[in-house]
């Protein structure tokens, strides 16, 4: 990635000397199958006299003329293009060749192996409009754009605008898109090919219909739920427009299903791209549909907060995807069917925040973004989940409907500008009557979480004193405030009930709550009852053992959430062996009908039979557990969520002759589940399985490839190859991704999920050592999306406990302190999961 880079103190630099005005983007994609012709005009002021750069990432540039004098194309190095002699008004146009890529950044390329179509799509967040066409890439060098493209007649162009396609001139036609709005680079979009659409339309607040299309690859069309897709869009519409205040800003709004996406959507202006493994073709975890919901509402979100308010510079993206994350939950909670999304918020969204913030790279929410290389390795779990979090204790602290009035009055002001965080605060402090610079700098300042604790004194049966103590982790010292909730649960009809609440403020190492003092003693006591605050939490002895005993019976989906994640946390940091937590979810997971709960528990359960359970021990473990899950599954109600959930659990688990004697026998179809099928996904999954055991021959695999000539297929087959068991398999998955390279995103992910799904840990000796010589070369030859997943997906962190990793990377930190900074800190995150597996495995063992 060399070259590439963009520090802000350039990009301050640059905003000082150029306000952009328009781009006007001629783009060919009929030259080549690797690249395409990009013709760019950019007209933009300058202080006179000035010079500056342009950016662009591309095979050649054939000619460039500045206010219509020739420069030499000597001027286009190491991904810009060096202007000098501005004028006040100046007009650039960059004659280039630029490359389709297949890492999903840029503008991607991918063929169909179901029918041998081409589709397009761009990916431009953090920094990639730049291999489109050239480009001031920066957030606040907004500007209004136009594209023509050129493409084969038979294909469905698609922008930011509405286009329109020019007479077929033989198998080519040419569509033209008007003028954006006023937009960042980023947020710009094209996709192109014959993409499969269904259309609606509904009607904004100002009076003006919205056009609506919902588009997929004609491949999976049968499979394109459009109807559900319209359905949470026109609820989400109504939901930000009454909230906002403000209509919806743009002229369209098609979301966009796209091939071998590396995020889960893009906030494109009226042009929103989304990954299709949300085109659902067999059987998927009802979490998997509630993510779409919020996926589609977080995106829709950004149209108002991010797209047509921006921030300056990625310093404030946590404010535009935490906003997104929170609103989009708000929205479903309050404008779907998905009433309980709170509850997934805090077992998904909140378990990953505070993964996250534990760990040594943890940062403030507001993180000091130096250049774009920070960026990239800064979509991470504060700057989505953990600000979120913050944002929903802001809410509890200074009321919804101010929070919302606050934000409303933000977008009215800044419409179409950039902002800094200072400018919401001004607007939110106005409307609510709070300070909030001191509630800035302590949660969105400072780094680390606390932990809550309740203090508990009884005396014959009744409450004596109760108190909350507040506790940071050595090196966060910051004590921040917290508006929380407590609850009083007790036994009613079998069920844990809530009898008893309070709402408060805590500040400080011990705040004192003599509003219960006599109060009969509660069953369970939890503090940060209705999760409005960021924090870890405990229970007091009592209700820790009625918890333990007691977790599936309570009645409250959120409260129940809260529990479990409270015991994950404290086997995360040691105050509880793996084998206790295994033993918790398998006494529980059968009767929790949450579907995201369920999937984040098995997950868990996954890292401690995984990683965090004594060696020694981990075999009997882990046939223990599968045996229990696979007991769950065929007890599960026919056909339910929990029956699929629960088996492939149990599959992936599998460890012995006899587990996967059941699982070959599931997949010949000689065992049976009653109501369960076995779709194409659920086969390549017990496939590979059963490749990880030996019990697949590459001949099997080719022919399961035959009957699937897809894409999905594409990347199952990838994954089964890779979890062959022999050393020479093996090598070969290692000498496909780290030495030849070249392989697909989603293929190279596919790949490396496999090659991770031993049973002989054993056979991943030998690469330890080979990882860490080839770190900085794999960093500086590969995009920053492809080196990450080899980084990360190839540390050998199953071999924690077993191999010196942790020593080794220590080592590789020590001796490479001019590494790329987010290279160092890619290790520096897998070497503390590692370091914390360790700890894990010795308290299992004791």
């Amino acid at each position: 990635m060399p070259g590439q880079n963009l520090t802000r103190v350039e990009a301050e630099a640059r905003a000082a000397i150029v306000t952009t005005h328009s781009y006007n983007v001629v783009l060919d994609l009929t030259t080549s199958e690797t690249t395409f012709h990009s013709i760019t005009t950019i007209n933009f002021s300058a202080t006179e006299g000035a010079e500056t750069f342009v950016d662009l990432i591309a095979e050649s540039v054939e000619a460039i003329t500045l206010n219509g004098a020739p420069v030499d194309t000597a001027a286009f190095a190491d991904s810009r293009i060096q202007l000098t002699g501005l004028a006040a008004e100046n007009e650039l146009v960059v004659d280039a060749t630029c490359v389709y890529s297949n890492t999903g950044e840029g503008l991607h390329r991918f063929v169909d192996p179901a029918d041998g179509e081409v589709y397009l799509y761009s990916q431009f967040e953090v920094a990639d409009s730049r291999r489109m066409f050239a480009v001031f890439e920066q957030p606040d060098l907004k500007a209004t754009f136009a594209f023509t493209v050129t493409a084969p007649a038979h294909w469905e162009v698609l922008s930011n605008q509405h286009g329109v396609k020019s007479e077929p001139d033989g198998d080519t036609a040419t569509w033209e898109f008007p003028a954006t709005e006023v937009i960042s680079c980023y947020i710009t979009a094209l996709v192109a090919g014959p993409y499969y659409g269904e259309h609606s339309e509904l009607t904004s607040t100002d009076g003006r219909v919205i056009p609506l299309g919902v588009y997929c690859r004609k491949s999976l069309a049968q499979y394109l739920d459009a109807e559900n897709v319209i359905r949470i869009t026109t609820a989400g519409f109504d939901f930000y427009e009454k909230a906002f205040e403000q209509p919806y800003p743009y002229a369209k709004y098609d979301q966009i299903f796209v091939p071998e996406y590396n995020a889960g959507a893009m906030e494109n202006a009226g042009c929103v791209t989304f990954t299709e493994s949300y085109v659902f073709r067999g059987k998927v975890p009802e979490a998997r549909r509630e993510r779409l919901v919020v996926t589609i509402l977080h995106e829709l979100a950004h149209m108002w907060f991010g797209d047509l308010v921006t921030m300056k510079w990625w310093n404030d993206l946590w404010l535009n995807e935490s906003f997104a994350e929170f609103m989009s939950t708000l929205a479903t909670a309050e404008a779907t069917e998905w009433t309980d999304a709170w509850t997934t918020f805090n077992s998904l969204e909140k378990s990953w925040a505070y993964n996250q913030d534990q760990l040594p790279s943890t940062h403030p929410i507001v993180a000091e973004i130096n250049d774009l290389e920070d960026v990239e390795v800064n979509f991470d779990g504060i700057t989505y989940a953990k600000g979120a979090s913050v944002l929903r204790q802001l809410v509890a602290w200074v009321g919804q409907e101010e929070f919302l009035r606050g934000v409303a009055k933000y977008i009215r002001t800044h419409r179409w500008g950039n902002t800094v965080l200072n400018d919401l605060l001004v607007e939110l402090e106005a409307t609510s009557g709070r300070e909030l610079a001191t509630w800035s700098a302590k949660w969105l300042e400072t780094a680390g979480v606390a932990t809550l604790r309740p203090v508990v004194e009884e005396s014959d049966g009744a409450v004596t004193r109760f108190a909350i103590a507040q506790e940071v982790a050595k090196g966060y010292e910051t004590l921040r405030p917290h508006r929380v909730g407590v609850g009083a649960f007790r036994f009613q009809d079998g069920a844990l009930v809530r009898t008893e609440s309070l709402e408060l403020d805590v500040d400080g190492e011990l705040t004192e709550v003599p509003e219960w003092n006599g109060l009969a003693r509660p069953d369970l006591i939890l503090v940060n009852d209705r999760d409005l605050t960021y924090a870890k939490i405990r229970m007091d002895e009592r209700s820790l053992e009625t918890a333990k005993a007691h977790v599936g019976d309570i009645h409250d989906s959120l409260a129940r959430s809260l529990v479990l994640s409270a015991a994950w946390d404290m086997t995360r940091d040691g105050e509880w062996s793996a084998t206790a937590y295994a033993d918790l979810v398998l006494g529980c997971i059968g009767g929790i009908a949450d579907s995201t709960v369920t999937m984040v528990l098995l997950r868990q359960l996954s890292t401690v039979v995984n990683h965090y359970s004594d060696p020694a021990g981990r075999a009997a473990l882990a046939e223990r557990v599968a045996d229990g899950l696979f007991a769950l599954a065929e007890s599960a109600a026919a056909g339910s969520d929990s029956q699929f959930q629960l088996l492939k659990a149990a599959v992936a688990t599998a460890a012995t002759p006899a587990q996967f004697d059941t699982v070959a026998a599931i997949r010949s179809g000689q065992k049976k589940l009653d109501g369960l099928e076995i779709d194409t996904d659920l086969a390549w999954d017990l496939m590979a399985a059963l490749a990880s055991a030996g019990r697949v021959a590459p001949s099997e695999i080719d022919a399961a490839l035959a009957a699937d000539t897809t894409a999905n297929g594409q990347q199952a087959a990838a994954r089964v190859r890779a979890a062959l068991p022999g050393a020479d398999d093996k090598r070969a998955v290692w000498d496909s991704v780290v030495e030849r390279g070249g392989l697909p995103n989603a293929i190279q992910l596919a790949t490396l999920q496999g090659f991770d799904q031993v049973q002989d840990r054993g056979v991943l000796v030998e690469f330890v050592e080979p990882y860490f010589n080839v770190l900085e070369r794999i960093w500086d030859e590969r995009t920053a999306e492809m080196a990450e997943q080899i980084v990360v997906w190839l540390f050998p962190l199953k071999l924690a406990g077993i191999e010196p990793v942790v020593e080794r990377a220590e080592k590789w930190l020590a001796e490479n302190a001019s590494a790329p900074a987010a290279l160092r800190r890619l290790v520096s995150e897998q070497l503390d999961t590692a370091k914390r597996a360790v700890r894990a495995q010795k308290v299992d063992a004791a």
